[in-house]
């Protein structure tokens, strides 16, 4: 029997290596439904080659023209997330990918565990945001959670049920992304266009500017204290250029468990859609020359103090962490219109976090979607007010 499954955000970076990985294995599975914003033409061609009858187009205007386009088909077209419950009335399908960029993912995030058996989740607004919202739905419907960015996919791997009590540490490797090497004194002439360009993984406009300036391990230690259960102290960043370890894990009996793969999504998409080896996957050989010289270094906080944010962190969950999230897409957002400079970035984000009138958000635990929607749009108005 073919495996059913529903990918949300079909058309980005991680829906197409999904894509292609279903597209070598096309006789074991059915896509039920895939989900676009305004890359109709990608939609398009995965719904003629899976035969999909339900697609979700969010931006209204791609929506109407899909809509004219397949009208002589009968293939399901919705605009809004809300059907996904027309779509799902009888048993769980199998997988669920949520790869909806942005605070946009976090609605159907939610609204689609109670339909699955399994969701692996490559959204990290979704996580860290709404990390409370998940796992009470997750526990209420009995769907398991699998994490997809490298780093958290793993620790998951290597933690294996372990007691949080047995982690002593876990380091999350970090690649430094385009301005390892780059002298400080250049960074005020840093450019979108230089930004773009990740030595090491190829990627969306947003997480490539995360990445270089490293709020994206910010983030991820976010999501692996919300993720593991953990606390800021246990977690750490290192350094790693070749970005071949994705994580290390040193537990209190001693042992060290390091887990390494090339910088190819494919691994742990591959991996959470076929658990404990149950299918090969091609992959390159051992890099050897990497072993040898895997060059783990701290980071340099000159040059990337975004990094201390993490030491303003809350250890309970808390919808502070939404401001920082939200401030931060709105200030990228801006650097790539060219609205403000790179250093901006880091500027303006110590500025809003630090403004009394959102510590109070440290306190306040995330309650319901409403909540995040709210912050989010208030601190994109205080952006505005700051970049003016």
């Amino acid at each position: 029997m073919k495996k059913k499954i529903a990918i949300l955000g079909s058309t980005g970076s991680i829906g197409k290596s999904l894509i292609n990985i279903l597209k070598k294995n096309k006789n074991e599975f059915e896509i039920l439904l895939l989900t676009s914003n305004t890359n109709y033409k990608e939609l398009l061609n995965q719904v003629k080659f899976f035969k999909v009858k339900n697609i979700i187009i969010n931006d209204y205007k791609t929506f109407l023209h899909v809509k004219k386009v397949l009208e002589n088909k009968k293939i399901n077209i919705y605009n809004k997330f809300d059907n996904i419950k027309n779509i799902f009335i009888k048993k769980k399908i199998d997988y669920t990918m949520s790869a909806v960029t942005g605070f946009n993912g976090l609605n159907p995030t939610l609204d689609i565990i109670k339909f699955t058996k399994k969701i692996a989740i490559a959204n990290k607004e979704s996580i860290i945001c709404g990390w409370p919202l998940i796992q009470k739905k997750l526990k209420m419907y009995n769907t398991k959670f699998i994490p997809i960015d490298s780093e958290h996919f793993s620790v998951w791997s290597l933690i294996n049920n372990t007691k949080n009590k047995n982690l002593e540490k876990i380091y999350i490797t970090a690649s430094g992304g385009p301005f390892r090497k780059y002298p400080l004194r250049q960074f005020k002439n840093i450019t979108p266009k230089k930004a773009l360009k990740h030595p090491n993984w190829s990627m969306g406009q947003k997480i490539s500017i995360d990445s270089a300036t490293m709020m994206n391990k910010v983030f991820e230690i976010i999501e692996a204290k919300k993720i593991f259960n953990l606390k800021y102290k246990q977690l750490d960043i290192i350094v790693h250029s070749k970005s071949y370890v994705h994580a290390i894990i040193k537990f209190s009996n001693g042992l060290i468990k390091i887990l390494a793969h090339e910088t190819d999504m494919k691994i742990p998409i591959f991996n959470s859609l076929y658990p404990n080896y149950e299918k090969n996957i091609k992959s390159k050989k051992i890099d050897f020359n990497i072993l040898s010289n895997l060059d783990f270094q701290k980071v340099n906080l000159k040059k990337f103090p975004i990094i201390k944010l993490i030491n303003s962190l809350p250890n309970r969950d808390s919808l502070f962490e939404t401001i920082i999230v939200s401030a931060n897409d709105h200030l990228v957002d801006k650097f790539l219109k060219r609205k403000i400079k790179f250093l901006d970035i880091t500027k303006y984000l110590f500025q809003i976090v630090n403004r009394e009138e959102f510590k109070k958000y440290k306190q306040k635990r995330p309650v319901n979607i409403e909540q995040i929607k709210s912050i989010n749009e208030y601190v994109r108005l205080k952006i505005n007010d700051l970049c003016v």
